[in-house]
């Protein structure tokens, strides 16, 4: 789901977010990171001006209480979330059962 369907909802919607006062756009995931600059190359969400960072050590994944522990590594659940001048002002995260995390979601909230 990541990487066919939720990042290419951000990819593609770049150019409503800017029209709509977004600065950038920032992938997180807990892998490290190397997977994460490979990531974003080999998805275009580098070349698309998406900001690609690793929180590997799941630090912020905890915060919001969406860490899944697995054998290897802790996941994280999928979410999405405004900001403005460093404040959080709409979270969207998978862990609610009707929360849509996808870029037409965050849109309309914008």
């Amino acid at each position: 789901g990541c990487s066919k369907s939720h990042l290419p909802s951000f990819i593609t919607a770049q150019d409503e977010l800017k029209a709509k006062g977004v600065e950038l756009t920032i992938c997180i995931a807990t892998n490290d990171a190397y997977v994460m600059e490979a990531w974003g190359r080999t998805s275009g969400g580098t070349d698309a001006g998406i900001l690609f960072l690793s929180d590997s050590n799941a630090e912020l994944t905890r915060s919001f209480g969406l860490e899944m522990e697995g054998g290897v590594m802790v996941r994280c659940k999928r979410f999405s979330l405004i900001a403005e001048d460093g404040v959080v002002t709409h979270y969207f995260s998978s862990a609610e059962q009707s929360s849509d995390t996808w870029a037409p979601n965050v849109l309309s909230k914008l």
